[in-house]
Protein backbone atom coordinates (compact mmCIF):
# COMPACT_ATOMS: atom_id res chain seq x y z
CA UNK A 1 0.00 0.00 0.00
CA UNK A 2 1.13 3.55 -0.60
CA UNK A 3 2.69 5.33 2.33
CA UNK A 4 2.57 9.03 3.12
CA UNK A 5 5.10 11.19 1.27
CA UNK A 6 8.48 11.13 2.92
CA UNK A 7 10.03 14.24 4.40
CA UNK A 8 13.29 15.84 3.33
CA UNK A 9 12.58 15.87 -0.40
CA UNK A 10 9.96 18.17 -1.83
CA UNK A 11 6.78 16.54 -3.12
CA UNK A 12 7.98 12.96 -3.01
CA UNK A 13 5.61 10.00 -2.71
CA UNK A 14 6.84 6.54 -1.82
CA UNK A 15 5.01 3.24 -2.12
CA UNK A 16 5.99 -0.34 -1.31
CA UNK A 17 6.70 -2.54 -4.31
CA UNK A 18 5.23 -6.01 -3.95
CA UNK A 19 6.82 -7.47 -7.06
CA UNK A 20 9.93 -6.27 -8.82
CA UNK A 21 10.45 -6.60 -12.55
CA UNK A 22 12.11 -9.83 -13.61
CA UNK A 23 15.04 -8.73 -15.73
CA UNK A 24 17.02 -10.53 -18.38
CA UNK A 25 20.23 -9.37 -16.73
CA UNK A 26 19.36 -8.56 -13.12
CA UNK A 27 21.37 -7.04 -10.30
CA UNK A 28 23.94 -4.33 -9.78
CA UNK A 29 25.51 -4.71 -13.22
CA UNK A 30 22.20 -3.97 -14.98
CA UNK A 31 21.49 -1.03 -12.67
CA UNK A 32 24.88 0.52 -13.45
CA UNK A 33 24.47 -0.16 -17.18
CA UNK A 34 21.04 1.49 -17.25
CA UNK A 35 22.31 4.45 -15.23
CA UNK A 36 25.22 4.97 -17.62
CA UNK A 37 22.87 4.80 -20.61
CA UNK A 38 20.62 7.45 -19.05
CA UNK A 39 23.58 9.68 -18.25
CA UNK A 40 24.76 9.45 -21.86
CA UNK A 41 21.31 10.60 -23.03
CA UNK A 42 21.41 13.74 -20.87
CA UNK A 43 23.55 15.33 -23.59
CA UNK A 44 21.25 14.18 -26.40
CA UNK A 45 19.20 17.35 -26.22
CA UNK A 46 18.05 17.28 -29.83
CA UNK A 47 16.90 13.67 -29.61
CA UNK A 48 14.98 14.36 -26.40
CA UNK A 49 13.40 17.40 -28.05
CA UNK A 50 12.38 15.19 -30.99
CA UNK A 51 10.76 12.74 -28.59
CA UNK A 52 8.96 15.69 -27.06
CA UNK A 53 7.59 16.77 -30.43
CA UNK A 54 6.14 13.29 -30.93
CA UNK A 55 4.86 12.65 -27.41
CA UNK A 56 3.85 15.90 -25.72
CA UNK A 57 0.86 16.74 -27.97
CA UNK A 58 -0.73 13.42 -26.96
CA UNK A 59 -0.59 14.07 -23.20
CA UNK A 60 -2.96 15.91 -20.91
CA UNK A 61 -2.29 18.07 -17.86
CA UNK A 62 -2.23 15.35 -15.18
CA UNK A 63 0.46 12.94 -16.27
CA UNK A 64 1.91 9.74 -14.84
CA UNK A 65 5.44 9.11 -16.11
CA UNK A 66 6.22 5.40 -15.78
CA UNK A 67 9.91 4.53 -15.57
CA UNK A 68 11.01 8.15 -15.25
CA UNK A 69 14.60 7.20 -14.38
CA UNK A 70 16.82 10.18 -13.57
CA UNK A 71 14.45 12.59 -15.29
CA UNK A 72 15.72 13.02 -18.84
CA UNK A 73 12.21 13.29 -20.30
CA UNK A 74 10.69 14.61 -17.06
CA UNK A 75 12.23 17.98 -17.80
CA UNK A 76 9.83 18.38 -20.72
CA UNK A 77 6.82 17.64 -18.50
CA UNK A 78 7.43 20.18 -15.75
CA UNK A 79 4.83 22.57 -17.18
CA UNK A 80 2.00 20.08 -16.51
CA UNK A 81 -0.52 20.70 -13.77
CA UNK A 82 0.34 17.45 -11.99
CA UNK A 83 3.28 15.16 -12.71
CA UNK A 84 3.50 11.76 -11.02
CA UNK A 85 6.91 10.18 -11.59
CA UNK A 86 7.18 6.44 -11.05
CA UNK A 87 10.28 4.26 -10.98
CA UNK A 88 11.33 1.06 -9.24
CA UNK A 89 14.78 2.46 -8.32
CA UNK A 90 14.80 4.89 -5.33
CA UNK A 91 18.26 6.10 -6.36
CA UNK A 92 16.91 7.29 -9.71
CA UNK A 93 14.18 9.27 -7.94
CA UNK A 94 16.74 10.87 -5.65
CA UNK A 95 18.67 12.02 -8.71
CA UNK A 96 15.45 13.32 -10.24
CA UNK A 97 14.67 15.48 -7.21
CA UNK A 98 18.20 16.83 -7.13
CA UNK A 99 17.73 17.94 -10.75
CA UNK A 100 14.32 19.51 -10.11
CA UNK A 101 14.29 20.50 -6.42
CA UNK A 102 11.55 23.13 -6.38
CA UNK A 103 8.71 21.61 -8.40
CA UNK A 104 5.54 21.66 -6.33
CA UNK A 105 3.65 19.82 -9.08
CA UNK A 106 6.11 16.89 -9.15
CA UNK A 107 5.47 13.82 -6.99
CA UNK A 108 7.50 10.62 -7.14
CA UNK A 109 6.67 7.04 -6.19
CA UNK A 110 8.89 4.00 -5.82
CA UNK A 111 6.71 1.55 -7.70
CA UNK A 112 7.06 -1.07 -10.36
CA UNK A 113 4.87 -0.93 -13.45
CA UNK A 114 3.80 -4.53 -12.93
CA UNK A 115 2.85 -3.94 -9.28
CA UNK A 116 -0.89 -3.79 -8.62
CA UNK A 117 -0.18 -0.94 -6.18
CA UNK A 118 0.16 1.33 -9.22
CA UNK A 119 -3.64 1.59 -9.28
CA UNK A 120 -3.51 3.72 -6.13
CA UNK A 121 -2.42 6.65 -8.30
CA UNK A 122 -5.99 6.79 -9.58
CA UNK A 123 -6.79 9.11 -6.66
CA UNK A 124 -4.77 11.84 -8.39
CA UNK A 125 -7.17 11.60 -11.37
CA UNK A 126 -4.50 11.46 -14.08
CA UNK A 127 -5.65 11.86 -17.65
CA UNK A 128 -2.61 10.28 -19.33
CA UNK A 129 0.40 8.03 -18.81
CA UNK A 130 3.70 8.09 -20.64
CA UNK A 131 6.22 5.24 -20.66
CA UNK A 132 9.23 5.76 -22.88
CA UNK A 133 11.28 2.61 -23.48
CA UNK A 134 9.81 0.87 -20.45
CA UNK A 135 7.49 -2.05 -21.28
CA UNK A 136 10.19 -3.99 -23.12
CA UNK A 137 11.91 -4.34 -19.71
CA UNK A 138 8.89 -6.10 -18.20
CA UNK A 139 8.31 -9.82 -18.66
CA UNK A 140 4.51 -9.57 -18.38
CA UNK A 141 3.96 -6.50 -20.53
CA UNK A 142 0.20 -7.10 -20.76
CA UNK A 143 -0.13 -6.92 -16.97
CA UNK A 144 1.96 -3.74 -16.89
CA UNK A 145 -0.30 -2.08 -19.47
CA UNK A 146 -3.37 -3.18 -17.51
CA UNK A 147 -1.90 -1.57 -14.40
CA UNK A 148 -1.25 1.67 -16.29
CA UNK A 149 -4.83 1.61 -17.56
CA UNK A 150 -6.08 1.15 -13.99
CA UNK A 151 -5.01 4.68 -13.04
CA UNK A 152 -7.01 6.24 -15.89
CA UNK A 153 -10.67 6.90 -16.53
CA UNK A 154 -12.18 5.74 -19.86
CA UNK A 155 -10.82 7.93 -22.64
CA UNK A 156 -7.47 8.38 -20.90
CA UNK A 157 -4.37 7.66 -22.94
CA UNK A 158 -1.10 5.81 -22.54
CA UNK A 159 1.73 7.01 -24.75
CA UNK A 160 4.53 4.51 -25.35
CA UNK A 161 7.80 4.34 -27.17
CA UNK A 162 9.31 0.88 -27.51
CA UNK A 163 12.21 -0.61 -29.47
CA UNK A 164 11.02 -1.88 -32.83
CA UNK A 165 11.58 -5.06 -34.86
CA UNK A 166 12.79 -8.31 -33.26
CA UNK A 167 15.39 -8.67 -36.02
CA UNK A 168 17.36 -5.82 -34.43
CA UNK A 169 17.68 -7.56 -31.06
CA UNK A 170 21.32 -7.77 -29.93
CA UNK A 171 23.81 -7.43 -27.10
CA UNK A 172 22.77 -3.88 -26.20
CA UNK A 173 19.16 -5.06 -25.81
CA UNK A 174 20.28 -7.90 -23.54
CA UNK A 175 22.42 -5.59 -21.42
CA UNK A 176 19.54 -3.13 -21.10
CA UNK A 177 17.29 -5.93 -19.86
CA UNK A 178 15.00 -6.00 -22.89
CA UNK A 179 12.72 -9.01 -23.12
CA UNK A 180 11.66 -8.16 -26.64
CA UNK A 181 11.36 -5.66 -29.47
CA UNK A 182 7.94 -4.90 -30.99
CA UNK A 183 6.13 -4.48 -34.25
CA UNK A 184 2.93 -2.48 -34.61
CA UNK A 185 0.98 -5.73 -34.80
CA UNK A 186 2.55 -7.35 -31.74
CA UNK A 187 2.07 -4.22 -29.61
CA UNK A 188 -1.53 -3.88 -30.79
CA UNK A 189 -2.25 -7.46 -29.67
CA UNK A 190 -0.84 -6.82 -26.18
CA UNK A 191 -2.74 -3.54 -25.89
CA UNK A 192 -6.06 -5.14 -26.86
CA UNK A 193 -5.54 -7.93 -24.34
CA UNK A 194 -5.01 -5.22 -21.69
CA UNK A 195 -8.31 -3.51 -22.58
CA UNK A 196 -6.77 -0.72 -24.62
CA UNK A 197 -7.41 0.52 -28.15
CA UNK A 198 -4.50 1.59 -30.30
CA UNK A 199 -5.46 5.08 -31.41
CA UNK A 200 -2.23 5.85 -33.24
CA UNK A 201 1.10 4.20 -34.01
CA UNK A 202 4.13 5.01 -36.12
CA UNK A 203 7.74 3.98 -36.53
CA UNK A 204 10.45 6.60 -36.21
CA UNK A 205 14.23 6.94 -36.55
CA UNK A 206 14.78 4.96 -39.75
CA UNK A 207 18.51 5.80 -39.70
CA UNK A 208 18.81 4.23 -36.27
CA UNK A 209 17.23 1.05 -37.68
CA UNK A 210 20.29 0.39 -39.82
CA UNK A 211 22.75 1.43 -37.12
CA UNK A 212 21.17 -0.80 -34.49
CA UNK A 213 21.08 -3.81 -36.86
CA UNK A 214 24.75 -3.25 -37.74
CA UNK A 215 25.86 -3.12 -34.12
CA UNK A 216 23.65 -6.07 -33.14
CA UNK A 217 24.85 -8.42 -35.89
CA UNK A 218 28.23 -7.13 -37.10
CA UNK A 219 30.16 -5.19 -34.44
CA UNK A 220 28.16 -6.79 -31.57
CA UNK A 221 28.65 -3.72 -29.39
CA UNK A 222 27.84 -4.08 -25.70
CA UNK A 223 27.10 -0.36 -25.25
CA UNK A 224 26.77 2.46 -27.75
CA UNK A 225 29.73 4.84 -27.23
CA UNK A 226 28.91 8.29 -25.92
CA UNK A 227 30.80 9.82 -28.85
CA UNK A 228 28.46 8.05 -31.26
CA UNK A 229 25.40 9.31 -29.38
CA UNK A 230 26.79 12.86 -29.54
CA UNK A 231 27.45 12.59 -33.27
CA UNK A 232 23.98 11.21 -33.96
CA UNK A 233 22.37 13.94 -31.84
CA UNK A 234 24.33 16.79 -33.41
CA UNK A 235 24.46 15.83 -37.08
CA UNK A 236 21.67 13.33 -37.77
CA UNK A 237 18.71 14.22 -35.55
CA UNK A 238 18.14 17.79 -36.88
CA UNK A 239 17.52 16.75 -40.50
CA UNK A 240 16.10 13.33 -39.69
CA UNK A 241 13.38 14.73 -37.43
CA UNK A 242 12.40 17.24 -40.10
CA UNK A 243 12.23 14.56 -42.80
CA UNK A 244 10.10 12.24 -40.69
CA UNK A 245 7.76 15.10 -39.80
CA UNK A 246 6.79 15.17 -43.48
CA UNK A 247 7.10 11.50 -44.41
CA UNK A 248 6.43 8.77 -41.85
CA UNK A 249 8.90 5.93 -42.49
CA UNK A 250 7.61 2.36 -42.95
CA UNK A 251 10.17 1.12 -40.42
CA UNK A 252 12.42 2.53 -37.72
CA UNK A 253 14.50 1.80 -34.67
CA UNK A 254 11.57 2.74 -32.42
CA UNK A 255 7.80 2.55 -32.35
CA UNK A 256 5.49 5.25 -30.94
CA UNK A 257 1.99 4.23 -29.87
CA UNK A 258 -0.96 6.09 -28.36
CA UNK A 259 -3.31 3.71 -26.53
CA UNK A 260 -6.77 4.68 -25.29
CA UNK A 261 -8.60 3.14 -22.36
CA UNK A 262 -11.99 1.91 -23.52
Amino acid sequence: MARKPTTGVAARGVADTKKMQVSVNPGKAEYEYLLRAQEYLIEARRYLAWQGQLVLPELGQRVVEIGCGIGNFTELLLDRQTLLCVDREPAYLQRLHLRFPRQANLHSFTLDADSDDLSELYRYQPDSCVALNVVEHIENDQHALSNMASVLSPGGVIVLTVPAFPALYGAVDRNLGHYRRYTRRSLSRVAEAAGLRMRKSRYFNFVGFFGWWFHSHVTRLELHPQSQIRTFDRWIVPWLSRCEAFVTPPFGQSLLAVLEKV
